[in-house]
């Protein structure tokens, strides 16, 4: 079973050489610690940066520096500065070459609730609504089930939705997903876990056909 670090390591392994990519808040953020260092990307943040590193080691940190999360960021040589307007033209756009975001619940047609609980206040939803309807290729970070260990990857979100039929992939603690028209689709396998627990652990249709490969994060720096 992967941690939260390893779930971003898992999806570290998704992010290709030139891509522009939007990390949104939660594990995601983790994963620009884990790009292999012989390829060039652009993490790009809806607050104005581009050009995103590492979290800085402690006491190394910036307060002006943060991410949407209100996170202390590093940023790589070349790094650019702009106002949101700038930044969500650019999401809007379709600049945006793969978006990595949390969710609270995904359905197995693609939807997606990561915004809000009812009956809990929620300070805003960030550009995330921006980012689900305007990126082409957006994978998933979560936990496959919640604390009482129910499934979050559903038949139908049960939560206000973000966006419908938007994500393509899933990375959680238990497994690697694709997400089909004929539901989710087991890829990989978490280490030390089998085929029958991820089923279990899924409400929604899951698709396995063949050998279930276990995931390789070995090369992860």
């Amino acid at each position: 079973m992967l941690d939260k670090t390893g779930i971003a390591k898992r999806i570290a392994k998704e992010v290709k050489n030139g891509y522009y990519v939007n990390l949104g808040i939660g594990i995601p953020t983790l994963v620009a610690n884990y790009v292999r260092n012989d390829i060039e990307i652009e993490f790009q943040s809806e607050n104005g940066v581009l050009g995103m590193g590492p979290f800085p080691f402690e006491g190394e940190e910036d307060a002006d520096l943060i991410n949407a999360g209100k996170q202390t960021i590093t940023t790589l040589p070349g790094a650019s500065f702009f106002d949101s307007a700038m930044s969500f033209s650019m999401i809007r756009g379709k600049h945006v070459d793969l978006t990595i975001l949390g969710a609270m619940e995904v359905a197995e047609n693609g939807d997606i609730a990561n915004w809000k609980i009812p009956g809990y206040m929620v300070k805003g939803m960030g550009g995330a609504m921006d980012l689900v309807a305007s990126a082409e290729n957006i994978i998933v970070a979560m936990m496959h089930t919640n604390k009482a260990g129910e499934s979050k990857l559903l038949k139908r979100c049960s939560l206000p939705l973000t966006g419908v039929g938007c994500v393509k992939k899933i990375v959680t603690n238990l497994a690697v997903i694709e997400v089909t028209d004929k539901g989710f689709k087991l890829l990989e396998r978490a280490p030390g876990i089998s085929v029958e627990e991820i089923v279990r652990a899924t409400e929604g249709n899951l698709i396995v056909e063949g050998t279930i490969p276990e995931m390789d994060i070995l090369f992860c720096k």
